[in-house]
């Protein structure tokens, strides 16, 4: 907590306002939620989304109502994202006529599991994990308490930080662990790792993280940085994500960041996907780890990704313009009375197997409208450009 900040501002205060506190678990969520109280003299009830109905709420409320009169209620919820819509809005007629105050603990992003009307009523506070100076406070915390030092090397002490991975909650029971065990002598890193059951990573296939890591993939092959987009690969794959799941994200990246700049992309992505529902876990994962070093190392281009976009939104703005009627096939005599497929020219019979017809709506020449595929100077696209540029100037002869 920085001097000055808006957790130090709240705990001073002497009146509370409503916040949702966003962050991992460990940070001290509830902690910070009873700090509040005590330093405001307000009648504390927690109680836990898990657990709780519209039941439960009901009572807490007309309890809060009664003693309105004497001291004001501060309610911590934790777990608040797992509340349905109704059961939020439930809160906010006493959040607005001062029957309590709220506090929120939430794990996920509050944006997309919080309704924007309690979210207006509420300050969002963003916890980050605790970094190893904020683990060391609470070891040595808890070695006062203890009155007496945690067995361990100062080079493991390190390790217990990393293996905590910044939840305050999971050092303080390795550190039990490490007492019950009472070890002859103080351990050292290896020692530690062997004796702790690891905090498995954060990472929850339903929630934030999910999509988290899941970007930070994407977007480290999208940088062309090998060595970050395997380290995500990775952190999915021992988190527990379908490698299928990977394996359609990677194809993705193919298409969107890659395209025509490398044609081969799209093919490692697939063979790679198809590798893995063969071989499976764990063989299969490397040939996902082949593919994302093809992938982040390849030309990148969103080239056909705008293209496509462009097309798409004029094709819903000019939906309903027919095709020019020389491009219509005619198959009866009523059609062809009507100049349907007059005037085209086969393509094959031309000089250079190039017309240079006009096969847009009449409205919509090329003459009148930007591109919509404009290829990058980079791989095969660029290739590409010469070839548009090639037609550009055949269809400009044959137009004159």
């Amino acid at each position: 907590m920085s001097n000055g900040g808006p957790l130090e501002s709240l705990i001073k205060a002497q009146t509370v306002a409503s916040v949702i506190l966003w962050g991992p678990p460990g940070v001290g969520k509830t902690t910070l939620a009873r700090l509040l109280a005590a330093n405001s003299n307000m009648n504390f009830i927690q109680t836990s989304a898990v657990f709780s109905g519209v039941k439960e709420l009901r009572k807490i409320f007309d309890e809060a109502k009664r003693h309105q009169d004497k001291v004001s209620t501060l309610l911590f919820v934790d777990e608040i994202h797992r509340f349905n819509r109704s059961q939020q809005d439930s809160f906010l007629p006493f959040i607005e006529d001062g029957t309590i105050r709220l506090i929120g603990a939430t794990t996920e992003n509050p944006s997309f599991e919080l309704n924007s009307a309690l979210l207006s009523r509420t300050q969002v506070l963003t916890l980050r994990p605790l970094n190893s100076k904020g683990l060391a406070t609470i070891l040595a915390r808890a070695e006062a308490h203890m009155n007496q030092t945690l067995p361990i090397t100062d080079e493991a002490r390190q390790k217990l930080f990393e293996l905590a991975d910044g939840d305050g909650r999971s050092l303080i029971n390795f550190a039990e662990q490490i007492w019950r065990q009472n070890p002859p002598r103080p351990l050292t890193p290896s020692q530690l790792s062997s004796t702790l059951a690891q905090k498995l990573a954060l990472f929850d296939k339903s929630g934030d993280w999910h999509y988290n890591l899941l970007s930070a993939l994407h977007k480290s092959v999208r940088g062309s940085d090998p060595d970050a987009s395997l380290y995500w690969l990775a952190r999915l794959l021992d988190g527990g994500e379908d490698p299928r799941i990977i394996a359609r994200r990677m194809t993705r990246m193919a298409t969107e960041d890659i395209g025509l700049s490398d044609p081969q992309a799209l093919s490692v992505s697939l063979a790679a996907w198809e590798c893995f529902e063969r071989l499976g876990t764990p063989e299969g994962e490397l040939a996902l780890a082949q593919a994302i070093i093809y992938l982040a190392l390849a030309p990148k281009s969103n080239a056909v990704y705008r293209a496509f976009d462009a097309a798409m939104g004029e094709a819903k703005s000019t939906g309903s313009l027919p095709p020019p009627r020389h491009i219509v096939n005619a198959p009866t005599r009523l059609m062809r009375e009507m100049d349907y497929g007059k005037g085209y020219r086969y393509d094959h019979d031309e000089p250079d197997a190039f017309s240079g017809q006009n096969y847009f709506p009449d409205r919509m020449t090329k003459t009148n409208r930007p591109p919509y595929f404009d290829p990058v100077e980079r791989g095969f696209e660029r290739d590409l450009k010469k070839r548009l540029a090639y037609f550009a100037k055949l269809r400009c002869q044959r137009s004159s």
